[in-house]
């Protein structure tokens, strides 16, 4: 039998989605984003996420993790993650909040557009 290193990751945001609603796990993911942030530069570096992640007990992450973390949410390609891009990522990294989105946004279509004929 052959064992792995892989950490167990358990994915808290559709629960808390559920409990604080929209607007607060926003709230929450932008305390999140405070927490990691470099306060000078006012985003998330690889050594502010590395100086800072034992906060949200990710010190377990190896540093090409950190680095590839920052990397997959760094859609303007400056080297960090600024507030919005932190929580794209978070929201991309929880598979069921993505999915529950997906069918909140086809809801929502189909209300807007019920009725609609060409």
């Amino acid at each position: 039998m052959s064992t792995t290193n892989q950490s167990q990751f358990e994915d808290f945001l559709p629960l808390m989605a559920e409990k604080l609603g929209g607007d607060g796990l926003i709230e929450e993911l932008c305390n999140g984003f405070r927490l990691l942030m470099d306060a000078d530069k006012g985003v998330i570096t690889f050594d502010s996420l590395k100086k800072n992640s034992s906060v949200l007990g990710l010190d377990h992450m190896s540093d090409d993790d950190l680095m590839s973390m920052v990397r997959e949410g760094d859609f303007d390609g400056d080297g960090a993650l600024n507030q919005m891009e932190f929580c794209v990522l978070m929201f991309r990294l929880s598979p069921d909040l993505m999915a529950e989105s997906e069918f909140l946004l086809e809801e929502a279509l189909e209300q807007e557009f019920d009725g609609f004929r060409y």
